[in-house]
């Protein structure tokens, strides 16, 4: 008699950017997906993503163990993809990116099933970013209760309903600068965001070995500034830069950070001045997409498909000549001297 490969999964967090890429990738494998989120109405649009019945939205908190214990029954696999950018009121790094994340792999040693959980590229236990510092604790918690636990470790991740490329390209539309803060020279290795669903599904179906961390980077390093020339480019505007000390940042970080969906908070300066990009040793442990067979897709291919709509005429914008140089040949001073081109 055939054996039913088929899992049970618990994904937290299915309900965000990345989480629906996740559950569809997981639904495309026949798998049953449990999507556990705070506000499960706003999980119901992932149920057609599957068969009657194959997807079901549960309502979870992670600050409450009896939730999260009630999410994972009859699991046979649980995701971890729970994680924010900036805190608001009682979701705060701590209760959410650490004590969360343990708290998931405490449940998952009780009923002896495996789980992944999704960090980012710069989780740091010593650094001075709280958000680096509680993924790093994260980890380590996840570690401690499942050491065969896979940690998958994105650089920023890029796709249609992102917060990076669209948020940039809406700035673009509408105001003649841009910002570049601390001169727009931090690196980072932009990664597709169904390059990373795919790695999710693999690791759930044991395609690579437990008990370790992976970097997943796009396979192209970029600046931030090379990052918004790029965008500008697919969007058909030329902006001009401004250059943003990290100090001045920081400043006005302060100002505005504790405001309801503030632009910029102290911890994203602070994560700005480190570079987010695939570590040496992770190259050479061979703990990256090559691990997983997967050819990450680069930025050309895929921003055209989707920052289209910030074109002057939008989609019916006439395709221009290919431009290499740079969005804007001079950039307005900054708070010392001028940003080069």
């Amino acid at each position: 008699m055939a054996v039913d490969t088929k899992k049970q999964i618990t994904v937290f967090g299915g309900s965000g950017f990345l989480g629906r890429y996740v559950v569809h990738a997981l639904a495309k494998r026949g798998h049953r997906i449990r999507v556990a989120c705070r506000r499960p109405d706003l999980a119901y649009h992932l149920q057609i993503a599957g068969t009657l019945g194959q997807i079901q939205a549960v309502q979870a908190n992670l600050r409450y163990p009896w939730s999260i214990d009630r999410a994972m029954e009859d699991a046979d696999h649980v995701v971890n993809l729970v994680g924010i950018l900036a805190e608001a009121g009682k979701q705060t790094f701590t209760h959410l990116q650490a004590e969360g994340a343990g708290l998931i792999a405490e449940g998952a040693a009780k009923r002896g099933i495996g789980m992944v959980q999704l960090s980012a590229i710069g989780a740091d236990a010593q650094s001075p970013s709280e958000y680096a510092r509680t993924k790093a604790e994260g980890e380590a918690r996840v570690f401690a209760a499942r050491p065969d636990a896979v940690v998958l470790r994105p650089s920023i991740v890029f796709g249609m309903e992102d917060q990076f490329f669209n948020r940039f390209a809406n700035m673009a539309r509408l105001s003649p600068v841009l910002p570049l803060i601390g001169g727009g020279k931090t690196r980072f290795q932009p990664v597709f965001v169904n390059d990373v669903a795919t790695a999710v599904a693999d690791a759930v179906e044991g395609k690579v070995a437990g008990g370790r961390v992976y970097e997943l980077g796009g396979p192209n390093v970029l600046t931030f500034r090379e990052m918004m020339e790029e965008m500008l480019r697919i969007v058909e505007r030329r902006r001009r830069f401004v250059d943003i000390s990290f100090s001045r940042a920081a400043s006005l970080a302060k100002l505005v950070g504790k405001l309801p969906g503030a632009p910029l908070t102290p911890d994203q300066v602070e994560q700005l001045q480190h570079d987010n990009v695939v570590s040496d040793a992770a190259k050479r442990e061979g703990r990256t997409f090559e691990a997983f067979g997967i050819s990450p897709r680069t930025l050309d291919a895929v921003l055209p498909t989707y920052l289209v709509r910030f074109r002057p005429q939008g989609q019916f914008s006439k395709p221009q000549p290919h431009d290499d140089r740079p969005a804007e040949d001079t950039s307005l001073p900054g708070d010392r001297g001028i940003a080069k081109p």
